[in-house]
């Protein structure tokens, strides 16, 4: 069994941050990494986002964004409130575009959506090119389930919120993303 994509730290996702910043595409990209970071969500569903899942029916990028069932894995739509970094990005990209009610969020060159496998490859070319090792396309979707499980004292949520959040039917999926945190256990311990 291969092992699990590695979760970020703060500090690794910056850096990430700060290239995509200085590619080509640049507000694509960034909204393909926050899509995966503060978001959760796989290739798959970044590839086949349209506009009419992140706007409101009078065309500005809504607050929450809808994971239709058709995009989603085993075709289990949700509804995801939307982080404020990531809705900033979505709005830039949207007028950038143009401010489109339909299409695909994510484009390529062509103006079509990307391919689940074209966003895979681009997750490996950048994080080969800041020498991540053990990162995929799914490290950013492992940081946020993990990230979100450890903040959960802060929102009063239950592991249950984060299990829709990333739109699992099992809890037991939900537990296997998240990474356990060596210094809280230290910590933990000390208080027990």
């Amino acid at each position: 069994m291969p092992n699990p994509a590695r979760v970020l730290e703060h500090a690794d996702v910056r850096q990430l941050i700060r290239l995509v910043r200085a590619q080509r595409h640049a507000p694509r990209n960034l909204v393909i990494v926050l899509l995966s970071f503060k978001a959760g969500l796989r290739a798959c569903e970044i590839a086949g986002l349209d506009w009419r899942m992140v706007l409101t029916p009078r065309g500005q990028v809504a607050h929450q964004l809808l994971v239709s069932g058709h995009i989603a894995k085993n075709g289990h739509a949700r509804v995801l409130p939307m982080n404020g970094e990531l809705r900033a990005s979505l709005s830039a990209l949207h007028r950038l575009h143009g401010k489109p009610r339909t299409g695909p969020v994510v484009r390529s060159e062509r103006g079509d959506h990307l391919r689940p496998r074209s966003i895979v490859n681009w997750f490996a070319g950048v994080y080969a090119e800041l020498g991540m090792d053990g990162c995929s396309s799914h490290s950013g979707r492992r940081t946020f389930i993990t990230r979100s499980a450890r903040l959960l004292t802060r929102s009063g949520g239950s592991l249950r919120d984060v299990q829709e959040l990333a739109g699992h039917r099992q809890l037991t999926t939900t537990e296997r993303y998240i990474q356990g945190d060596r210094a809280a256990q230290r910590r933990l311990i000390h208080l027990v």
